[in-house]
């Protein structure tokens, strides 16, 4: 019924890990950013909503979040 291979496991083309280690390392920055921007924008969210700032309030907080989160993340 079923076959019992008796070769190596790995039978594919070797791996590239310099390849596999740089997506890796993109994959980490855009959660580490990514997460920085969406947590940059509920605290602009926020701002804007429950004070005086309004709108254009909330875009500043945004930005000055954002400039403050890439300096802080580097």
């Amino acid at each position: 019924m079923s076959e019992h291979p008796t070769g190596p496991v790995e039978t594919g083309a070797p791996m590239n890990y310099e390849e596999h280690e740089k997506t890796y390392d993109m994959f980490i920055a855009g959660a580490k950013y990514g997460t920085m921007i969406v947590v940059a924008l509920l605290i602009a969210m926020a701002a804007g909503f429950f004070t005086a700032g309004g709108f254009l309030g909330g875009i500043l907080t945004f930005i000055i979040a954002c400039v403050a989160g890439f300096i802080f993340l580097k």
